[in-house]
C-alpha cells in the first residue's frame, strides 16, 4: 500500500500531503462506500463540509473501516449561515455529531462573508479546548487572510482555495506560503472543464512518464508544495490519484504547465457582488433574520 507523505503545518500537526475530497457526493450511501474504499486503498486524510450534507456518511466510513481514529486526519467546515460566536460554537459540536467524532483534526471557514471575527473567535476556543487540532480557512483572498491574521490571535494553518492549470492563482499561493499558510487546491481538475483531462499539453507530458493526465495534474499541485483532495467515486480512479509519488515533473515541464493560466476561476469570482448574491445570499439572510 502506498503510504502518503505528510507536511508539518505552523502549529507543528503533521497532515498528509495528498487526501480524498467528497463534495458533490451527496448520496450518503454513495460517500460511505466511496471514503471506505479512500481508506482501504490507503488515504487518511479526509475533506468534508457542513455543506456537503454528508459528514454523517464520512463517519459511518470511518468507524467501519477499523482504522484507528489517530491515523485518519479529517477536515470539515463551517458554513456561513452560522458565521457568528454563538452559532460557530454549536456548528462545530453538530459536526462532531454528525461525524461521530471527539475531535476534528482540521476546521475551517468555509467562506469569507458574515461575521468571519466572530465565528473565527469560536474556532480558536474549541482548538484550546482540544476539539480541533488546527484551524483554517477556505477562499480568503490575500487581504482577508492577513486581516483575519492581524486581528485574531491564533493564525490560520491552512487556506483551500481552488487551483488548477487554467486557474493557477500564482500570486495568492505564494503570499500564503511566504505568510507559512498551508495552500490546499479544491477542485484540481477543474471538474474536467475546458478539455483539461485530453488537453494535448498535459497528454504529452503524461505519456512521457507513463502517468495518465489527473496524475500530472496531481504531482504538479504536490511539487508547487500545495496539498490536494481529488474526489472519485471509483475505486480505479481513487487507486490512480494515489499513484503520484513515484515520478518528478522536470523544471520544463512545470513551466510548460505553467504556460496553461488563464487567470480565470473556472466556477465563479469569490468578489463579485452580483456572484455573492446568488450563491450566499440567502445563507446571510437568513442568519441575519435569526439574530
Amino acid at each position: 500500500m502506498t503510504s502518503i507523505p505528510t507536511i508539518t503545518l505552523n502549529n507543528g500537526v503533521a497532515m498528509p500531503q495528498l487526501g480524498f475530497g467528497v463534495f458533490q457526493v451527496p448520496d450518503l450511501d454513495d460517500c460511505e462506500a466511496a471514503v471506505l474504499a479512500a481508506l482501504k486503498a490507503g488515504y487518511r486524510l479526509l475533506d468534508t463540509a457542513t455543506a456537503y450534507q454528508n459528514e454523517a456518511a464520512v463517519g459511518r466510513a470511518i468507524k467501519k473501516s477499523g482504522i484507528p481514529r489517530e491515523e485518519i486526519f479529517v477536515t470539515s467546515k463551517l458554513w456561513v449561515s452560522d458565521f457568528t460566536y454563538e452559532r460557530a460554537q454549536r456548528g462545530i459540536e453538530a459536526s462532531l455529531d454528525r461525524l461521530g467524532l471527539d475531535y476534528l483534526d482540521l476546521y475551517l471557514l468555509h467562506q469569507p462573508y458574515g461575521d468571519t471575527m466572530g465565528a473565527w473567535r469560536a474556532l480558536e476556543e474549541a482548538y484550546h479546548a482540544g476539539k480541533i487540532r488546527a484551524i483554517g480557512v477556505s477562499n480568503f483572498y490575500a487581504d482577508q487572510l492577513k486581516n483575519l491574521e492581524l486581528t485574531m490571535t491564533v493564525k490560520p494553518v491552512l487556506n483551500q482555495i481552488e487551483v488548477n492549470p487554467w486557474y493557477q492563482q500564482s500570486q495568492e499561493v505564494a503570499f500564503n506560503q511566504s505568510e507559512d499558510v498551508r495552500v490546499e487546491a479544491w477542485a484540481p481538475f477543474a471538474e474536467g472543464k475546458n478539455h483539461l483531462f485530453t488537453n494535448a499539453t498535459i497528454k504529452e507530458i503524461a505519456a512521457a512518464h507513463g502517468k495518465s493526465t489527473g496524475q500530472v495534474i496531481l504531482r504538479w499541485l504536490l511539487q508547487r508544495g500545495i496539498t490536494v483532495i481529488p474526489k472519485s467515486v471509483h475505486a480505479d480512479r481513487i487507486a490512480e490519484n494515489m499513484a503520484v509519488f513515484d515520478f518528478e515533473l522536470t523544471d520544463a515541464e512545470m513551466t510548460t504547465i505553467a504556460g496553461l493560466d488563464t487567470g480565470v476561476s473556472q466556477f465563479f469570482d469569490h468578489r463579485d457582488p452580483v456572484t455573492i448574491e446568488q450563491i450566499f445570499g440567502s445563507s446571510l439572510k437568513q442568519l441575519k433574520e435569526d439574530l
